[in-house]
C-alpha cells in the first residue's frame, strides 16, 4: 500500500487539467463533478486508456485539499491495512487481484463505507465481467461506472509530444512518427517509452533521432 499526500515521483503528477479529452468529455466532468465522499467511481477499459491516469488526478485531487490517500494494486503487499484518516482509498488493476487481495479489497470497501471514506478502483473490464467474487464486483459496480477507450492517433500523439515539452525533450516529427506508426501506441507504454529514451538520450549524450531511438530499441528492449 502506498499513501499518497503528495505526488508519487519527482515529475509531476498526472492531473485532470492535462488528461486529453478525446471522445470522454461526459465521463471526465461526471469523475471530477463527483461529490466525496459519496458512491464508490469505478473506471474500466483497455490498457494504455488513462484509467491510473485519471485515478492519480483524483488523488492529486484529495492531495491538493489535505487528504491522504490509500493506494492498492496487485502487487501491493499483504496485509492491506485500513487507516480511518484517508480521505479516498483506490484500488487500481482490479481485474488481477487474487483471491487472497480480493479478499483484502472487500474488507477496504466494508471499512471505507463505515467510516465514510471514498472509493475509486479500475479495471479492464466493466464490474459484472471482472473475474472477481461477486460480493466484490457487486460493490465495485454499485456505484458511479464510467469506461474509457484506448485514444486515437490524433490524440496519442498530442500527449507524446505534451509530456516531451514537459521533460524539455526536442522530438523531431519523424521520431513521433515513427514511434506512432511502428510501436505499441498503449498510453502507458508511450510514456515509459519515452522517459526510457529520455534517459538514453542524456546518457548517450545525443539528441534524440530515429537512429538514436532505434540503438535504444536495440540495445533495451521494451518489455511492455
Amino acid at each position: 500500500m502506498r499513501q499518497l499526500p503528495l505526488a508519487l515521483g519527482v515529475a509531476r503528477e498526472p492531473g485532470f487539467d492535462d488528461f486529453v479529452v478525446g471522445g470522454h468529455g461526459a465521463t471526465l466532468a461526471a469523475l471530477q463533478g463527483h461529490q466525496m465522499p459519496g458512491a464508490p467511481l469505478f473506471l474500466y477499459g483497455p490498457a494504455g486508456s488513462g484509467k491510473t491516469h485519471l485515478l492519480r488526478a483524483l488523488a492529486g485531487r484529495v492531495a491538493g485539499q489535505g487528504g491522504r490517500c490509500g493506494w492498492f494494486e496487485p502487487a501491493t503487499p499483504l496485509p492491506w491495512v485500513f487507516d480511518a484518516g484517508w480521505s479516498l482509498v483506490v484500488i487500481d488493476g482490479a481485474e488481477r487481484l487474487d483471491a487472497a487481495r480480493q479478499h483484502a479489497a472487500f474488507v477496504l470497501f466494508i471499512e471505507a463505507a463505515s467510516h465514510a471514506v471514498q472509493v475509486a478502483a479500475a479495471g479492464r473490464l466493466p464490474p459484472a465481467e471482472l473475474p472477481l467474487r461477486d460480493d466484490l464486483r457487486s460493490r465495485l459496480a454499485w456505484g458511479l461506472v464510467l469506461g474509457l477507450a484506448p485514444l486515437p492517433e490524433a490524440a496519442a500523439r498530442a500527449v507524446f509530444e505534451a509530456e516531451a515539452t514537459r521533460r524539455g525533450m526536442a522530438l523531431p516529427p519523424e521520431v513521433v512518427d515513427y514511434v506512432l506508426t511502428r510501436l505499441d501506441r498503449n498510453l502507458g507504454a508511450l510514456m515509459a517509452l519515452l522517459a526510457r529514451l529520455d534517459g538514453f538520450s542524456l546518457a548517450q549524450r545525443r539528441a534524440v533521432t530515429v537512429p538514436l531511438l532505434k540503438k535504444m530499441l536495440a540495445d533495451e528492449p521494451d518489455p511492455v
